[in-house]
């Protein structure tokens, strides 16, 4: 049986989410707080986390955390009210599979809770490159490559246009299109920690224009 973590501090929310979660015969766990999320987290081990951000004691990226540092196969969704592109941003940044902003409908909350789970089973099977445009993740033979949002754009964009070479100055583009808080050195540095990240030989340098996807 599925077993799921969901923390949520508004009492409405949470009585009609876990009603709904229940139609599917998962086996959860409700958090009141940060706290008890961390508290259960110790005693247990989940197949996803369903978090909100603005809870008390330890706020749902601290649970996140704590989550992709001592359970890196749970799946976690972030559920709140923080609709900004930087709380999402932030949110990915620390690994999180997916986010949704509240307010949202149940049977949607549902629909993805089935997909995130259907895609963990899969990416533990398939074999080879697996990329979850999606979810920002990259798997290699059903292990998570932790990419981050930034990597995870840079390398999307190479694999998604195989036979381009991207200079600096494109893939900076991706990352920031207006330019204002990254410099070229900054890709050099992506590109690095992409390849410490991956198991095979995934980008390859282009002497004196940039970077290509290596097919393998």
């Amino acid at each position: 049986m599925v077993k799921i973590l969901y923390l949520e501090d508004e009492k409405a929310i949470q009585e009609v989410t876990h009603e709904y979660l229940k139609t599917l015969n998962y086996d959860i766990d409700i958090a009141n707080d940060g706290l008890e999320a961390l508290s259960h987290l110790q005693k247990n081990t989940y197949d996803l986390a369903i978090l909100d951000i603005i809870v008390p004691y330890h706020s749902g990226l601290e649970v996140l955390e704590k989550v992709t540092q001592t359970s890196p196969n749970t799946k976690t969704i972030m559920l709140t009210a923080l609709g900004s592109e930087s709380s999402q941003i932030d949110a990915f940044d620390r690994f999180a599979d997916d986010y949704i902003i509240k307010p949202f409908s149940p049977t949607l909350l549902l629909k993805r809770v089935e997909a995130i789970l259907r895609r963990s089973n899969t990416g533990t099977t398939q074999q080879g490159l697996n990329v979850l445009s999606e979810s920002f993740q990259v798997y290699y033979d059903g292990q998570s490559l932790n990419f981050t949002v930034s990597e995870f754009l840079i390398f999307n964009a190479m694999y998604s246009s195989p036979k381009k070479v991207f200079s600096r100055s494109e893939l900076l583009d991706i990352l920031d299109p207006d330019n204002l808080s990254v410099n070229d050195r900054v890709i050099d540095a992506h590109i690095k920690n992409i390849r410490k990240k991956s198991p095979k030989v995934l980008i390859k340098t282009i002497i004196g224009i940039g970077y290509q996807y290596e097919n393998i």
